[in-house]
């Protein structure tokens, strides 16, 4: 008897809630198993955008942000 025989076996004998979780467990393990595919690095998305910043615009938004800092808290 092989593995797959003796899980249908035992299946077999399970009442229908319990084959269900039985399924269902059987289900998670195989998504388990799936390779993901690798994740898309910012640049990728962002290709078709085309958006160009350049260190002038980052300046700016440095100085924008930071032009008060620090500032006396009431």
């Amino acid at each position: 008897m092989n593995i797959e025989q003796a899980v249908l076996e035992k299946l077999r004998h399970l009442p229908i809630d319990k084959q269900q979780e039985l399924l269902n467990f059987a289900e998670f393990l195989y998504q388990k198993n799936i390779p993901k595919s690798p994740l898309r690095s910012v640049r990728g998305l962002c290709a078709d955008l085309a958006v160009d910043i350049t260190e002038e615009d980052i300046t700016q938004a440095r100085q924008e942000m930071w032009g008060n800092f620090p500032r006396d808290i009431v």
